[in-house]
C-alpha cells in the first residue's frame, strides 16, 4: 500500500479559506475596477480619435468640450449596463479550470455586445457615438485592452501558483484510472494551483495498478470523515463508480457539505456523451439535467440577448433595404410582398417563418409537379432553375436578401440569428433517422454551418451532421464565427438557389 501523504492541519496552515475568499473578492474587485477603467479609456481613446478625424486635435480643445448633465447619465448608464454585461457572461467568476482562449472569447462577446449597446443607445438619443468609425475604435480598443489585463493577471498568477502559493488542496476519493487520469492533468498543469493532497478509497482488486504510482494513499472511507475535520481540503473530487459505491459517494458528499467544502463529481451518467449537464432543484428535489441541445440559463440568456441587440440593430441599418425590396416586389409580380410557411421550430413547435416573396403566387401548390425534378438527396426539395421563381426573386435569393424578414422572427423568439435552418413540415416527415431529429432540440436560425458551408451543394446527411456538430460545439463564440463567415458566404452567393 502507498504511503500515507503528508496532511497539512488547518490550524498551521497557510491561506486558510477565509485567506481564500478575501483574496477571490479582492481579486474580483481589482477586475471590476479594471474593467470600468479600460471601458472608459476606450470610449475615451475613441473620442479623441474623431475629434482628430474632424480638425480638432489638442489636448486643449478636448478637455474644453463640455458635457451635457443627459450625456453624462447616459454614459454613467452605459457604464452600468457594460458591467452588467461583463458580469453576466462570467468574466468574474473564478477561471482557475478555463482556457485562456475561453476566457478571451467570452471577453469578445462581452465587448461585441457592449459595442451593440453603444450604437443602440446612439441611434435612440441621436449621438455621434453611432458612427462607424467611433464604434469600430471602440470595439477594437476594449476588447484589445480586457484581453491583454486579463492575460496579465492570469500570468501573474500562474507564476504565484507556480512558485507555491495561491494553491487549491485537493483530495480525490477514488482509485479507478478516470481518478487517475484526472491527477494527471492536474499535475501536468501545475500553474492551475491544484495540490492533491492524495487519494481516499477502499481495498479493491483494481488498487494494483494505483500502487504503481506515487500518489499517495491518505485513508480509507471509514477514515475519511476524520481526514476531512482536521485537514485544510479546499475541494474534493468524487470519482467512485455511481452504481456500485451510491451510498459512500452520498455519504461523503453529505460531509463536504456540511463542512462547505466545494465538491466536484466525475462520473458518466448511463454512459452516455453528453452534451451538457446542469443540476437543478425542485421544492429540494435536486435534478441532474442532461442536455443535447444547447446549455439552459446564463449561457442561453446571453444568446438571446445576442439574438434582441444585433437583429434589432439589423432592422434599423437595413431598414432602406427592406423598404425598397418591398416596393420592387410589388412593382415587378402580382402578390403579397411578404411570404410565411409552417416551419418546426424549437422541440418541434410550430411556426410561421417570414421571408420576402420570391416566387410566383401559388408556388406551393406547384411544388408536386416538379417533385420528379428534385436534385437534392433526403427528404428535402430543391432545384437549380426553378420555374416558380420571379425575376427578383432570383436576385433577392442570391444575394439572400429574401431572409431578411427572419430577422422578426429572431426578435419573437421564434429563431436565433445561428442555428439549424428551419425546414418546411413537408421536409420534416421524410426524416428517416431519429438523430435527424435533434436539431429541434435547439432553435432554428437564419445562419448555420450549413449556410457557410455550400449551402445547396451540401448533401442532406452532410447537413445533417453539420448541424450535430452545431449542437455538440455550441458556444458564443462560435455564434459569432459563423455570422462573420456569414457575410463572405452571402456576398459570394455561395450555393444559393
Amino acid at each position: 500500500m502507498p504511503t500515507l501523504g503528508s496532511v497539512v492541519p488547518y490550524s498551521t496552515a497557510q491561506g486558510g479559506v477565509s485567506v481564500g475568499l478575501t483574496r477571490r473578492y479582492l481579486l474580483s474587485s481589482l477586475l471590476k475596477f479594471s474593467d470600468v477603467a479600460l471601458l472608459v479609456g476606450s470610449f475615451l481613446a475613441a473620442a479623441v480619435a474623431s475629434l482628430h478625424s474632424v480638425g480638432a486635435t489638442s489636448l486643449a480643445q478636448f478637455l474644453s468640450l463640455r458635457v451635457s448633465v443627459r450625456n453624462f447619465f447616459l454614459f454613467a448608464s452605459l457604464l452600468l449596463i457594460w458591467h452588467s454585461l461583463f458580469s453576466f457572461v462570467g468574466l468574474y467568476e473564478s477561471k482557475r479550470l478555463s482556457r485562456k482562449s475561453t476566457e478571451a472569447l467570452h471577453v469578445l462577446a462581452a465587448t461585441s455586445l457592449a459595442t451593440v449597446v453603444l450604437f443602440l443607445v446612439g441611434s435612440l438619443f441621436s449621438l455621434s457615438v453611432n458612427q462607424p468609425s467611433f464604434l469600430s475604435l471602440f470595439w477594437l480598443v476594449s476588447t484589445s485592452t480586457a484581453v491583454l489585463s486579463r492575460r496579465l493577471l492570469r500570468f501573474l498568477l500562474e507564476q504565484i501558483r507556480l512558485r507555491g502559493r495561491d494553491l487549491r488542496e485537493v483530495l480525490i476519493v477514488g482509485t479507478n484510472p478516470r481518478a487517475i487520469t484526472l491527477a494527471d492533468k492536474l499535475r501536468a498543469h501545475p500553474a492551475l494551483g491544484y495540490r492533491i493532497l492524495g487519494f481516499v478509497d477502499q481495498d479493491w482488486p483494481g488498487m494494483k495498478e494505483f500502487r504503481k504510482t506515487d500518489y499517495a494513499y491518505v485513508c480509507d472511507l471509514n477514515g475519511f470523515p476524520s481526514f476531512l475535520r482536521e485537514s485544510v481540503v479546499d475541494e474534493v473530487v468524487l470519482a467512485l463508480p455511481i452504481k456500485s459505491s451510491y451510498s459512500e459517494a452520498s455519504r461523503i458528499a453529505t460531509l463536504c457539505w456540511e463542512q462547505g467544502i466545494t465538491t466536484r463529481f466525475l462520473s458518466d451518467l448511463f454512459d452516455l456523451k453528453m452534451t451538457h449537464a446542469r443540476a437543478r432543484s425542485l421544492d429540494y428535489e435536486s435534478l441532474v439535467t442532461i442536455h443535447v441541445g444547447t446549455p439552459e440559463g446564463q449561457p442561453m440568456s446571453l444568446k438571446r440577448l445576442l439574438d434582441v441587440l444585433v437583429s434589432l440593430s439589423c432592422i434599423i441599418c437595413f431598414a432602406p433595404i427592406l423598404l425598397i425590396t418591398a416596393i420592387l416586389i410589388k412593382l415587378t409580380s402580382p402578390g403579397p410582398v411578404f411570404f410565411a410557411q409552417r416551419r418546426l421550430g424549437l422541440n418541434k413547435r410550430v411556426f410561421s417563418v417570414y421571408k420576402f416573396r420570391t416566387m410566383v403566387e401559388g408556388a406551393e401548390k406547384k411544388q408536386a409537379e416538379l417533385e420528379r425534378l428534385n436534385e437534392v438527396t433526403g427528404p428535402v426539395f430543391k432545384i437549380t432553375n426553378d420555374p416558380r421563381i420571379t425575376t427578383i426573386g432570383r436576385f433577392l435569393r442570391k444575394t439572400s436578401i429574401d431572409e431578411l424578414p427572419q430577422l422578426f422572427n429572431v426578435l419573437k423568439g421564434h429563431m436565433s440569428l445561428v442555428g439549424p435552418r428551419p425546414l418546411p413540415l413537408r421536409d420534416c416527415r421524410g426524416f428517416e433517422k431519429d438523430w435527424h431529429r435533434r436539431r429541434f432540440s435547439v432553435r432554428p436560425g437564419i445562419t448555420c454551418l450549413w449556410q457557410i458551408s455550400g449551402r445547396s451543394s451540401v448533401h442532406f446527411e452532410r447537413w445533417m451532421e453539420l448541424d450535430m456538430e452545431y449542437i455538440d460545439r455550441w458556444s458564443i463564440w462560435l455564434d459569432l464565427k459563423i455570422l462573420f463567415q456569414t457575410i463572405p458566404a452571402v456576398l459570394k452567393g455561395s450555393g444559393a438557389t
